[in-house]
Formats: structure tokens, sequence, C-alpha cells
């Protein structure tokens, strides 16, 4: 079976790190949702205005569509992608189709992709630090905060393991490929 591994977290937890270490250890493909964000969202960021959900849903909805596109090729692939509500993790999962989920299903639609969600925890202050370590990048610290007030930290019946950010990244890297070993 292929696999679809989605590295999710607040800016600053590991995700870009652990999934493209991830991705050469295991040799599959690796995406960084950063680099699909719109100018205008960089923009945002940079002047420390948080992203709402309407500047994150046609973001997302990218996104889905480039996991589908691995998944129909039968591509084992990993996406760097902050995924911090669970709507956001369902328009991974459904695309577009998740927001509007009161409309009736097509008969023959695309089904939902099998994605195993990698939240990367940890406290926040061990976060800020590392944050302020980072340098060009367009996340400043403040926004931290408001990362961490609006995750909604993955929870059954998502299929999601969690894994403290605090472990070396070796022991994280193990841990996430015995998750997926175990489907």
């Amino acid at each position: 079976a292929m696999v679809l591994v989605v590295v999710m977290g607040v800016s600053g937890s590991g995700k870009t790190t652990v999934g493209s270490q991830l991705a050469e250890k295991l040799g599959w493909k690796f995406y960084d949702a950063d680099d699909y964000h719109p100018l205008k969202n960089k923009k945002k960021m940079e002047e420390g205005i948080p992203l709402n959900d309407e500047d994150r849903i046609p973001w997302l909805c990218t996104l889905h569509d480039i996991l589908r596109r691995e998944d129909t090729s039968r591509q084992n692939t990993i996406l760097a992608c902050s995924a911090l509500k669970k709507m956001y993790r369902r328009v991974l999962i459904s695309g577009a189709s998740a927001i509007e989920s009161n409309q009736p299903k097509q008969p023959g639609e695309n089904p939902a992709l099998k994605i195993l969600f990698v939240h990367l925890d940890g406290p926040m202050d061990i976060i800020a630090g590392r944050l302020e370590k980072r340098r060009g990048h367009f996340m400043p610290p403040e926004l931290l905060k408001s990362q961490f007030d609006i995750l909604e930290p993955p929870s059954a019946p998502e299929n999601f393991i969690t894994v403290s950010l605090e472990k070396s990244l070796p022991e994280i890297l193990l841990e996430i490929e015995s998750a997926i070993l175990q489907g």
C-alpha cells in the first residue's frame, strides 16, 4: 500500500526538517507546503498578520491536488504542512468537497485520501526559542501565539500519531517510520 504522510504542527516545530529527512531516508517525494503559499499570503505573514481560513483554503486545495496526483501515480509522499485545524486536515484529505460537505456527494467522486498525520508537538517556549534562531523565514515569532490559539490537535477518529519535538531528530524519524510500517 502506498503512503501519504503530512508532518504537521505550528511554525518552528520542525516539520520541514523532519519531513525532508524522512523522505530522503525512505526515498520518497517531499513537498513543503510553504512553497505553495501565494504571494499575498506570504506578504501578510511577513507583516505579522495571521492568515485566516479564506487565505488558507485555496492553498490547502492546491496541496490536496498535489497529494491526489501523487496518490494516483502510487508515489509515497511526505508533505510538511501546519494543518492546524481539523477542517484544514479535512481539506487535505477531501479537497474542496470538505467545505461544501452539505452538498450531496456525486457518484464516482474522488474518494477521500488516506493520510497519516504526524503531529510534532511541544511547548511554546521551546518552539519560540527555535524561531528566534531562524533567519530569513517569513513567520515572525509573534505569529506563533496565533498558531497555538487555533491549533486543534488531531484526535480520534483521525488517522494520526503525536511525536514530541523535544526528542532528537533520529528518534523522531524512527518513531514515524515504525508507525508507517505498522500501517
